[in-house]
C-alpha cells in the first residue's frame, strides 16, 4: 500500500485501493465543463420555449397608439395582457379585435343582459338604473357622453367606452353597424392587467371602486 503527500501530512489510502500515479492525468474537470455547458444551453432553451409558450397563451404585451384611454393608458405605453382572465366584467379595461378588425384596447362598461344609459338627470352613465361615478378614470377635461343613448346589451356580447370620451370611436361610433355598437365576448383577446413602459408609469391597472360598489360580485 503507497501513500501520496497530503499538505505535507502522511495518511493511508482505503485498504485494497492503490494511490493514482502521479504522472496519470485526470480527465474529470474537463467532463464538469461540457456538462456544465450543456446544462447552461438547456436552461436556456427552456427559458425561451417558457417565454415563448407564455406569450403564446397566457401573458402578452400591447402598445397604446392614441389618445382614446388617457388617462389611464398614456400614447407609447406599453401593457401585460392576461389572455386566461376570464370573463370580462363591468370596469375591466381589455383588449379585443374591434369593430375594424385590428386590435383595440377600451374599457368594460355594460355586460350581456345590462341595459346602459346615457345620461341621468346629473350627466351620468347609468347602467341598470345605477349611476357610475366615472372621475377616478375619465379624463379628467372630459364628461361622461356627449352622446345619448339607451342600450340593452344582448347575452355574450359588451358596451365599450374609452375612458378619453371626446377621443374616444367606441361603441357609440358604431351603433349603426351588426351588434348596435357592441362586441362579442369571444371576441375579447384578455384584460390589462400592468403598464409595464415606461418605468415611471409602471402601474396595476385595477377595476375602478364604482363597478365593485354598484355590482358586488359582479352581479
Amino acid at each position: 500500500m503507497t501513500v501520496e503527500p497530503d499538505n505535507d501530512n502522511k495518511r493511508d489510502e482505503p485498504s485494497g485501493q492503490e494511490a493514482e500515479p502521479s504522472g496519470k492525468k485526470d480527465h474529470s474537470s474537463g467532463k464538469k465543463k461540457g456538462g456544465s455547458l450543456r446544462e447552461t444551453l438547456l436552461l436556456l432553451v427552456s427559458g425561451v420555449v417558457a417565454a415563448l409558450l407564455l406569450q403564446a397563451f397566457v401573458f402578452q404585451s400591447f402598445w397604446i397608439p392614441s389618445e382614446s384611454m388617457e388617462n389611464t393608458l398614456q400614447v407609447d405605453d406599453r401593457v401585460v395582457v392576461n389572455k386566461l382572465h376570464g370573463a370580462a366584467e363591468r370596469g375591466d379595461v381589455v383588449v379585443f379585435k374591434g369593430w375594424n378588425g385590428e386590435d383595440t384596447i377600451k374599457r368594460v362598461i355594460a355586460i350581456g343582459g345590462d341595459t346602459v344609459k346615457c345620461c341621468d338627470d346629473k350627466g351620468r352613465i347609468t347602467v341598470n338604473g345605477v349611476p357610475l361615478d366615472e372621475k377616478s378614470y375619465i379624463h379628467p377635461d372630459d364628461f361622461p357622453s356627449g352622446d345619448e343613448f339607451e342600450k340593452v346589451i344582448p347575452q355574450g356580447r359588451l358596451w365599450l367606452m374609452g375612458d378619453h370620451r371626446t377621443a374616444s370611436q367606441d361603441s357609440r361610433s358604431w351603433e349603426e353597424q351588426a351588434g348596435d355598437g357592441t362586441i362579442a365576448e369571444d371576441d375579447v383577446i384578455g384584460r390589462a392587467v400592468a403598464i409595464y413602459w415606461p418605468f415611471s408609469r409602471a402601474a396595476i391597472l385595477e377595476t375602478p371602486e364604482t363597478f365593485a360598489r354598484a355590482f358586488p360580485g359582479g352581479k
